[in-house]
């Protein structure tokens, strides 16, 4: 990929309307065709019309999850580099959205050349774990990641996370509300 897109199709999928609008004008400055997405059915449609060549996909779209998203982009040929964004990143997430197809995890707040250098960038799951998890973890810390692990497990329902957690489903919605500590 060069530093321009040299109109490249580009598709931005994030329910935040105002971090939308600015990276898809950042990005077509730089030279890329942008389609902008704020749900996961207006994302799928864009796909299937304009199968773009490069992606960025938040990880939680309204109450959908943009990891559907990263595997309808996985499977187009030839698939499309997909960097996925979120503000609750965790390691569980991370290796699943790598594993489901995208080229790179990132937390935000990102930057529109971080991205850029993020859809150049090859990374395997265990690189990303290693990159995420640097030193060890702090207890608060672990306890986010547990608690995402499991969630994950459960497809993401809350009641059965919190059945297999030993906790209050109301507790775990609490927890989950909280950001998670940094390490």
């Amino acid at each position: 990929m060069t530093a321009t897109g040299d109109g490249a199709a580009f598709l931005v999928v994030d329910d935040d309307e105002i971090f939308c609008g600015v990276l898809a004008r950042a990005l077509e400055q730089r030279g890329y065709s942008v389609a902008a997405a704020r749900s996961v059915v207006e994302a799928q449609q864009l796909i299937v019309r304009r199968r773009p060549e490069f992606a960025v996909v938040d990880l939680r779209i309204g109450n959908d999850s943009g990891l559907t998203l990263v595997r309808q982009l996985a499977e187009l040929t030839p698939p499309a580099r997909s960097v996925v964004l979120t503000g609750y990143g965790s390691i569980a997430t991370a290796v699943e959205a790598i594993k489901l197809g995208a080229s790179q995890y990132l937390t935000k707040p990102v930057e529109v050349d971080e991205i850029l250098a993020a859809l150049q960038e090859e990374r395997q799951p265990a690189a990303v774990a290693e990159a995420a998890a640097p030193k060890p973890l702090s207890v608060r810390r672990a306890e986010w990641e547990h608690i995402q692990r499991v969630l994950s497990n459960h497809g993401g329902n809350i009641s059965a996370a919190a059945r297999a957690l030993g906790i209050h489903r109301r507790t775990l919605q609490r927890k989950l509300r909280k950001r998670p500590v940094r390490s």
